[in-house]
């Protein structure tokens, strides 16, 4: 590790009460994706602060992709604190991985960073060994990362940009769990983050969309195919969710105005999405599978 990541202070999880999650998002953007938490002005909500571990995930060993930040970084925090181990993937944003991985320790629980493209299926082999090394065992495997560019024509989308949308969203997913198999047994979970632009579409997200439609049939899917071996496949669709990926893709006016169509008035946080996860991936959805859950904000979405 550099002298540089060793320089990090140690982090805290960000918390608030559900009554005093923010509003409005402010309106600023970031150069490239897929963007870091530490140079947000609003600190996302990690953890709602009355919530309460009680041993839900237990000895588990969970791998995350995207967990440096975000949705990512919500359920890594909020699976440490259910008593799993946590491997973190994620591209190159050391500073927010690190400051995720001292939260997971904070909580009690090893947490192991694993950088890299997943859009190499090589760099997934290694991932899922690097993980089975360091924390034993994997019982739970959340597919999160994903990127998106919004452009105003079909005509905009660049085959070089279409293959790179596919390659990190869905691509992944199957060269990840392809790797997981070997290693997960009766009663492990896969999770899945599709998008509620699988269902409402988006204009200006086409390529992207397509991507999370595709993880809503490759969920369904794989949950029939791994039923024998009692192995659940499930996801989380959320809405307009406050991460670094929002100023890392619009202008400051479009992100100033995130979530405030939904019917809820105002975009979610990673600490109202993180649960869903936890729910899909502990007992407690033992007879689920092959189902998406909606943070959305309130859109009914029949999905």
């Amino acid at each position: 590790m550099s002298d540089d990541l060793n320089k990090t202070q140690p982090a805290q999880p960000e918390t608030a009460a559900t009554e005093d999650m923010p509003k409005q998002a402010p309106g600023e953007t970031q150069a490239e994706q897929p963007g870091s938490e530490q140079e947000m002005s609003l600190a996302p909500v990690v953890i709602r602060d009355d919530y309460r571990g009680s041993g839900k995930l237990e000895g588990k060993v969970a791998l995350i992709t995207g967990g440096d930040s975000g949705i990512g970084r919500a359920v890594a925090v909020h699976f440490a604190r259910e008593g799993a181990d946590v491997a973190i993937v994620y591209l190159d944003e050391h500073e927010d991985a690190q400051a995720t991985q001292q939260m997971v320790q904070a909580e009690g629980q090893k947490a192991v960073l694993i950088p890299g493209d997943i859009g190499d299926p090589t760099f997934c082999q290694r991932a899922v060994q690097q993980t089975v090394d360091e924390l034993g065992q994997l019982d739970i495997l959340v597919n999160n990362a994903a990127e998106q560019h919004p452009q105003d024509q079909i005509t905009d989308i660049t085959p070089e940009q279409l293959e790179k949308t596919f390659r990190t969203n869905i691509f992944s997913m199957f060269y990840l769990t392809q790797a997981a198999m070997p290693h997960l047994r009766r009663g492990a979970s896969i999770i899945n983050t599709t998008s509620i632009t699988a269902y409402k579409g988006s204009p200006q997200l086409l390529d992207y969309s397509s991507t999370k439609g595709a993880i809503v049939s490759f969920t369904r899917s794989l949950s029939q195919n791994l039923a024998e071996q009692g192995i659940r496949v499930n996801a989380v669709a959320p809405g307009p969710i406050w991460t670094p990926l929002i100023p890392a893709t619009f202008d400051a006016e479009r992100v100033a105005e995130h979530g405030q169509k939904a019917p809820l008035g105002r975009p979610g946080q990673p600490a109202e999405v993180a649960p869903s996860f936890v729910f899909l991936a502990s007992d407690d959805s033992s007879y689920i599978s092959g189902q998406v859950l909606h943070p959305n904000g309130g859109d009914v979405v029949n999905g």
